[in-house]
């Protein structure tokens, strides 16, 4: 709170940049944690809140006669314009925010602070949904070939990796330490992941330091221990995520790619994925080409296609993809294994072997699945979340946008194989959300050393345990577990025609409010999904409700029938007119019971479902749904995962359970 100069500014308006409606009206608030704009209309107070985490870049521009606008850029994609009156308050929030936005320790950092009134029980259960040993059991390890190795025990040899690893068991500790003195900061190879039908397997590591000539004889043992615990093939992969040409040059500092000729028994291949510098300026271009089409009045497609083909960014998701495709190949239909590595091992590396995990194993299509995986490829094997995140303030040039580059190629996946994953868009753009939030303490630090000294799970919470209590908004509609897709390895069609990349309009347009259609198809889907188990359970309870009412009328006329036994034996004959109806005459005239007396018993009526009563029955469903169809528009739900807001322009997460409250 203390670099707050101005916590409240009142009358700022908040400029809607891509429709012509009139700017809104309304207070600013700065707290700890949130800037928090609420508008002050009459007949609403729609709140807008943005996460201090979240703000990628603000910019004070130049004074005007309405006031001083003051940009915001988010780094989840949104952009807010705020024109503040005075030119004092505009720098002093400027200020604030400045500093707010670029904590400089962890413990500035929301998720700290964030307290979802759980006990300590619950938080140690959330942190242990998601265990790693586990998923090398399922893999069906340890085995034969491979071993589970504690040579960096206390991250004694590289304090980037986890402690524990699996290495094939004819790999030996003296072996281990000699590679990785041999590998450009201690990333020796290490197993990513088996697949079991072939014994192939996808390992990873960082660049040799090999330089124009140099070699290591443990190195060279390293590749052929792990060619040898896959007996199906005599060869193995090496897979250079970047281009030649960089490669090359990195020869030139002393480090470089594995020579042919020093290794026996492999197949070299580079790939061509660019390195961080050029994906951040890509997704710049794209970005700001993207908003300029969106700004003008009469927009060109042709404007628009342009501009997203010059940024470059589809063609660097296809190099991923390409990547991720050619090792899947390689195991799946060639037998061979495979080691992948680009630098250092922790970006393009982190990349390709996730997508191609995900090519091949359907359990990472799942929900749980794909949490494990972004654990074991992302998280565990020491991807620099605080550094290409910018949740510290640090150097801006080590800020790219990996994790989000495989985010999109899994949701390319996902447009081609709409059958295939368990999650839908809403799971991914969520993840994306909170890797930036720092709200949970999964994606903070840059290894598993530094969680462990930041004390991460004792004194934060897991944002896997949040999703997964919430799991119900992220399944796919058209997931099947008996479909084709949903078995085995995914085969991408080759011909480009039958694969297009595209735009991803959910992740980089869900904020832009005058931009249509807001609604996805998952989203009608999940809509029309839950409307109809609604209406079934409603008919289940109806048809239980008739049955009972049904018994009653069929004990009653037993009863009757039993009274009047004696007048028969007695040689009266009567005629009951008031007699009840039978079961079968009581399921025809089930309509005309709402409009008996409410006199008459509970037995003896019956809940007839209306349109109305339909809507009025569910909350959310009487104020969200659409006149014509009755299906609820999600596409109002917040990105952290929360309830559908009633209001579409607010803004607040509602999903993140924020410690600070706003009263009117």
């Amino acid at each position: 709170m203390e670099h707050i100069r101005t916590p409240k500014v009142e009358n700022v308006r908040l400029v809607d940049r891509i429709s012509s409606k009139k700017a809104a009206l309304g207070t600013l608030y700065l707290t700890a944690t949130h800037v928090i704009f609420v508008e002050t209309a009459p007949d609403t107070r729609k709140e807008t809140w943005i996460l201090h985490s979240q703000i990628a870049t603000i910019e004070k521009q130049a004074t005007t006669a309405t006031g001083c606008p003051l940009l915001i850029r988010c780094k989840n994609f949104q952009l807010l314009q705020l024109i503040i009156p005075q030119e004092r308050d505009c720098h002093d929030v400027y200020i604030s925010l400045i500093r707010l936005a670029r904590p400089v320790k962890y413990e500035e950092l929301y998720c700290f602070s964030f307290n979802p009134k759980l006990d300590r029980e619950e938080r140690e259960q959330g942190w242990m949904l998601i265990e790693l040993s586990e998923e090398y059991k399922r893999m069906g390890l340890p085995n034969e070939y491979w071993q589970l190795s504690d040579v960096n025990r206390e991250y004694r040899i590289c304090d980037s990796y986890p402690t524990e690893l699996y290495v094939p068991k004819s790999a030996t500790a003296h072996i281990i330490v000699g590679s990785s003195k041999f590998r450009s900061r201690r990333r020796f190879p290490a197993l990513s992941y088996y697949y079991k039908d072939n014994h192939a397997s996808i390992c990873r590591s960082s660049q040799p330091l090999s330089g124009f000539s140099a070699r290591c004889l443990e190195d060279e043992q390293m590749l052929q221990a792990i060619r040898k615990a896959n007996p199906g093939s005599d060869f193995l992969y090496v897979v250079d995520t970047r281009p030649k040409l960089n490669a090359m040059a990195n020869r030139a500092a002393g480090k470089g790619y594995e020579n042919e000729d020093n290794y026996s028994n492999i197949k070299f291949q580079f790939i061509g994925i660019e390195n961080i510098h050029v994906m951040r300026n890509s997704l710049q271009k794209m970005l700001e080409v993207y908003l300029a089409v969106c700004e003008l009045k009469s927009p060109s497609m042709s404007d628009f296609l342009w501009g997203l083909e010059n940024s470059g960014w589809l063609r660097h998701i296809k190099a991923i993809m390409d990547a991720g495709i050619f090792i899947a190949k390689a195991v799946s239909e060639e037998g061979a294994s495979v080691l992948v590595h680009c630098s250092d091992g922790w970006d393009r590396t982190a990349q390709v072997c996730s997508v191609a995990s995900l090519l091949l194993e359907p359990h990472y299509r799942t929900l749980k699945g794909f949490m494990v995986l972004i654990e074991k490829d992302w998280i565990s094997f020491g991807h620099k979340f605080t550094h290409r995140y910018g949740n510290l303030d640090g150097d801006p040039r080590e800020i790219s946008p990996v994790i989000d580059q495989f985010l999109e190629c899994v949701w390319q996946l996902m447009e081609q194989f709409p059958c295939a994953f368990e999650f839908n868009e809403r799971f991914l753009i969520h993840i994306q959300h909170h890797i930036y939030s720092c709200q949970f303490g999964n994606f903070l630090c840059n290894s598993q050393k530094e969680r462990q000294e930041l004390k991460i799970q004792e004194r934060t919470y897991s944002l896997w345990a949040h999703l997964w209590k919430n799991r119900a908004d992220y399944l796919n509609p058209l997931f099947r577990a008996d479909h084709s897709q949903t078995r085995g390895v995914l085969h991408l069609p080759t011909a480009p025609c039958n694969f297009m990349y595209k735009f991803w309009n959910g992740m980089y347009n869900r904020f832009e409010k005058g931009l249509q259609p807001r609604q996805s198809v998952t989203d009608y889907l999940m809509a029309v999904k839950e409307e109809t188990q609604q209406l079934e359970e409603e008919l289940e309870a109806l048809e239980e409700r008739l049955e009972k009412i049904q018994k009653v009328q069929l004990n009653r006329t037993k009863v009757r029938s039993k009274q009047s036994e004696p007048s028969k034996h007695s040689g009266f004959s009567t005629s009951d007119n008031s007699a009840a109806n039978t079961p079968q005459d009581y399921s025809g005239n089930v309509k005309s019971f709402p409009s008996r007396s409410p006199s008459q018993g509970d037995e003896d009526s019956a809940l007839i479902l209306t349109q109305d009563n339909l809507k009025s029955s569910d909350p959310d469903l009487s104020a969200n749904s659409d006149q014509e169809s009755g299906v609820e528009d999600l596409s109002c739900r917040s990105p952290s995962g929360g309830e559908c807001v009633p209001s579409e322009d607010s803004g607040k997460d509602r999903d993140s359970d924020e410690a600070v409250f706003l009263t009117a």
